[in-house]
């Protein structure tokens, strides 16, 4: 028994360090000038990646000094499903919310979901800069409509969803300790 946390934390710290700290550090770029633009950063995700997407939008908000907005309103959720469907309910937060120049980052652990995929396409159209987060398949939907991938070859949800939080919360303190 005690095998598998040892396995599993090797296997954990090989996933957060299966990415090119290039990738992370391009996306960091990426975020700071968007500020300086005063757009904004929209993260959306669902479940487990919707409180990351949380965490890291108030993150980016309170210690990074940088605009950031998540769609978890239950009300909004609700209303938006209720009148668009389920499938649309990201597309059309996008659609009300999303200004060209923004950076949209799209967390989903399969990177099949309806709805974030239906909010990528809606975000190519409107010219935001989209950052995906995925795993599982490699050649996933959400992933071929992102101008940055960050995909981890894995198919444990939580392996998953930690790595991914991990990353988007290590760009944060990257930015922070770089005073960018």
């Amino acid at each position: 028994m005690s095998n598998f946390f040892l396995d599993y934390y090797k296997t954990l710290f090989l996933s957060l360090g299966s990415i090119e700290t290039a990738h992370l550090i391009k996306i960091a770029k990426l975020i700071v000038s968007t500020r300086k633009k005063n757009n904004k950063i929209i993260l959306i995700g669902n479940g487990a990646s919707a409180a990351i997407a949380s965490h890291v939008s108030v993150d980016l908000t309170k210690t990074a000094n940088i605009r950031s907005i998540n769609f978890n309103e239950a009300d909004l959720i609700t209303c938006l499903s209720n009148d668009f469907g389920y499938q649309n309910w990201m597309s059309k937060a996008i659609e009300y919310y999303g200004d060209s120049g923004d950076i949209i980052i799209l967390v989903s652990s399969s990177g099949k979901s309806k709805n974030v995929v239906n909010a990528a396409k809606l975000a190519k159209i409107k010219k935001l800069k989209i950052i995906t987060l995925t795993g599982f398949s490699k050649n996933n939907p959400l992933k071929k409509l992102g101008n940055i991938n960050l995909w981890l070859d894995c198919k444990s949800y939580n392996l998953v969803e930690t790595t991914h939080q991990t990353w988007l919360l290590s760009i944060i303190d990257y930015i922070i300790k770089n005073k960018l």
